[in-house]
């Protein structure tokens, strides 16, 4: 079926994938570091605190990240998305009026819980249950939605921003998120048919939760992805800081590069998901995470004439396959059956690194007055993610 005509329940799926992370991932994750200069002139909150929101809501409800697995697993996806979206949108929309810090922190966990909730986790799913054989493109072609979502949201905030001020620009991104997202999320269907799901469950590996668990892969995977994921996150979160604080861009110039980064990692989802499909998605997750270890590097030289711009190009290419090989690799090394419960667990640790991450750049941007110490640690992680990878065995 799947090598045939996609039928109207996977289209279905994909475009509730591409909407759902268009919103979760795309506007609210990468939207809102648009933000942070904003917050660091107008209440005087150093870098640290800007980006310690994200790290202590994500690490709080990272506690839970099983839980929620668990629960997909049993209820199915499509619940728990909807819950996510609409906590999603309510977290920017109360972020657009905080004046004190136990504001900003309360509505960074209803953030956190939206992503948890609405996010990834469901989505990679809701995925691997309707596809089997195109199952990286699929993933890929949800995973566009980051992509596009981020590429645009940084142009739309700018010019809401002119418009409107940045506080009715925070709000009408989350009327739009749930906007956008909520509709799809609300009729996709949570299991295929018996003809397909037969076929997926016939070919899927079978393993045990409690196998995986004792199982020297399981923790490869963790290992390699939370680095991995803390090079990403560490770079992205501050790079309107970088470019704002740091290079005096002005908020168009820092839109713009922020914009081409996510324009390639389009991409690189595109690209990266093509592969998976051809090659050993371990071999595909190793190339991943030497775009990502490789771009770092670049940000030494930004002040020279077009690097940043090779920059924009080799990270956002790492970027966009990042978050998406991670199922993908999980899928062959387990199987879908537990897909909710092992995601639960990698994502729980990968959110941790994405949480902590920005802020020990921003901390020790602030303690040593320029961004060398937190790009070199960053180097270190993303290194140390790629020789873990390369330890996994290519096949389950």
């Amino acid at each position: 079926m799947e090598n045939s005509k996609l039928s109207a329940g996977q289209i279905k799926v994909a475009a509730t994938g591409f909407l759902s992370l268009f919103s979760l991932v795309g506007i609210m994750f990468y939207g809102l570091p648009f933000f942070y200069d904003f917050w660091f002139k107008e209440y005087g909150w150093s870098r640290a605190t800007i980006t310690s929101g994200n790290a202590f809501a994500k690490i709080f409800v990272g506690l839970f990240g099983f839980l929620a697995g668990w629960m997909i697993d049993r209820y199915g996806p499509r619940r728990l998305m909807l819950a996510g979206i609409l906590m999603g949108g309510i977290a920017l929309i109360g972020l657009s009026q905080v004046t004190a810090l136990w504001q900003f922190y309360l509505f960074y966990v209803f953030n956190a819980l939206g992503y948890m909730c609405g996010g990834p986790l469901p989505n990679q799913v809701l995925t691997s249950r309707w596809f089997n054989k195109s199952r990286g493109k699929a993933m890929g072609f949800a995973y566009l939605g980051i992509g596009v979502g981020g590429m645009l949201v940084p142009q739309i905030a700018k010019a809401l921003n002119i418009h409107f001020g940045w506080h009715n620009a925070l709000m009408i991104l989350g009327i739009i998120m749930i906007a956008i997202a909520f509709p799809m999320a609300w009729i996709v269907k949570e299991n295929p048919p018996e003809s397909l799901a037969g076929t997926i469950k016939a070919e899927e590996p079978k393993v045990p939760l409690r196998t995986m668990l004792r199982s020297r892969a399981f923790y490869l995977l963790v290992i390699g992805s939370t680095c991995s994921i803390a090079a990403v996150s560490g770079t992205s979160q501050n790079l309107k800081l970088f470019f704002s604080i740091d290079l005096k861009y002005t908020q168009s110039e820092a839109a713009n590069v922020i914009s081409l980064v996510l324009l390639a990692s389009i991409l690189g989802r595109i690209l990266m998901g093509w592969l998976a499909d051809r090659f050993p998605k371990k071999y595909v997750m190793i190339l991943i995470y030497t775009f990502v270890a490789g771009s770092i590097p670049l940000l030494y030289f930004a002040s020279s004439p077009g690097i940043i711009y090779v920059f924009a190009l080799i990270f956002g290419i790492g970027l966009g396959g990042d978050y998406m090989i991670i199922p993908l690799m999980a899928a062959e090394l387990f199987g879908v059956k537990v897909m909710g419960r092992i995601m639960g667990l990698v994502l729980t640790s990968d959110g941790i690194a994405e949480a902590l991450s920005p802020m020990l750049v921003g901390w020790l941007r602030d303690r040593g007055g320029s961004y060398a110490n937190g790009f070199a640690a960053l180097i270190v992680f993303a290194i140390i993610g790629i020789i873990t990878i390369a330890m996994l065995p290519r096949k389950k």
